[in-house]
């Protein structure tokens, strides 16, 4: 079985990028973030303005609901690394370019109007959020197979969805509805970016059948959100994960599995030896994040039920 150079997959999946492209174009709804930030809240913050400092009393948010929103405008601010990362791999002309500064563009609005929000409502100190900001930013992102176009379409197949679902949960989770109304607008758009993601990686499987099903395997295996480099990333990870914004079995059932369901890997024909591997693998992996899964499931129901019984 030939194995396809990435300028020829470049090359030969042009036409499902230009499909795509002109499908999400129709379909994309336009939206402002000044429109879901309450400003006639906002109050001008100590320093040169001469304001009110900002002080813990002035949110109203509960405390897992500023984390995981730190968390995920954090992830947004990286966008340039994204752009740079998308823009070297899958280039700047034809269909594919087009749809590289679209989708960041798109992306832009998010931290624009998350950023926004925070601040109006003062939902958040912001002069730690700048300074995490600056240091986050300054690491820059790089991902596993930056340099591999089926794994990074692979992995921003899967990252969107999750994405998609942090987002929505956090709103949720905020108790306040002008956040969830605007967090589920950011949702909406992450969405059909894993939509586009996932129709090309699927037309890749008719493509190069054992070369995407391995890098869909390399991928679960290593698989991490872009915000991983924040600081304290694994702690806030765990207090998500036990308010149940976004767990191993959010990631397992609302994540992996419906993407994998959409390109019918366990049905996929012509594989190679190694295709076949990286297939037993991904049976392997997902044995695992049931397992995983059920694990914490079990601890939290614990420690919650421990909790009660205290209270």
């Amino acid at each position: 079985m030939t194995v396809l150079s990435q300028t020829a997959l470049l090359h030969e999946l042009e036409v499902v990028v230009e499909k795509n492209l002109d499908r999400h174009l129709s379909i994309a709804k336009e939206w402002f973030p000044h429109e879901y930030v309450p400003w006639s809240e906002g109050r001008t913050f100590d320093g040169p303005l001469g304001g009110q400092a900002w002080t813990q009393a002035d949110s109203s948010l509960p405390e897992i609901a500023r984390t995981a929103l730190i968390v995920n405008l954090l992830t947004e601010d990286n966008l340039p690394s994204y752009h740079h990362q998308i823009a070297t791999l899958f280039g700047r002309d034809g269909a594919w370019g087009t749809w590289v500064h679209r989708w960041t563009a798109e992306e832009a609005r998010h931290g624009i109007a998350i950023r926004d929000y925070l601040t109006v409502t003062r939902a958040v100190d912001p002069v730690a959020l700048e300074r995490t900001r600056m240091t986050h930013m300054s690491a820059g992102y790089r991902n596993a197979h930056d340099e591999e176009m089926l794994h990074s379409l692979a992995y921003v197949s899967f990252q969107e969805l999750a994405t998609r679902i942090a987002h929505r949960n956090t709103g949720r989770a905020t108790g306040d509805p002008l956040c969830e109304a605007l967090l589920a607008r950011i949702a909406t758009d992450e969405n059909l970016h894993m939509l586009f993601y996932r129709n090309l990686l699927g037309a890749s499987f008719e493509l190069a059948p054992s070369q995407t099903m391995r890098a869909v395997a390399d991928v679960l295996a290593e698989f991490q959100m872009p915000g991983n480099g924040i600081e304290g990333f694994a702690r806030k990870s765990v207090a998500i994960a036990l308010a149940g914004i976004y767990d191993l079995r959010q990631h397992r059932d609302e994540v992996v599995m419906p993407v994998l369901r959409q390109w019918d890997i366990f049905e996929v024909s012509g594989l190679n030896a190694d295709g076949e591997a990286a297939r037993e693998q991904i049976a392997a992996h997902l044995d695992g994040l049931e397992l995983a899964a059920s694990r914490f499931e079990e601890k939290r129901d614990a420690r919650r039920a421990r909790k009660a019984a205290r209270s």
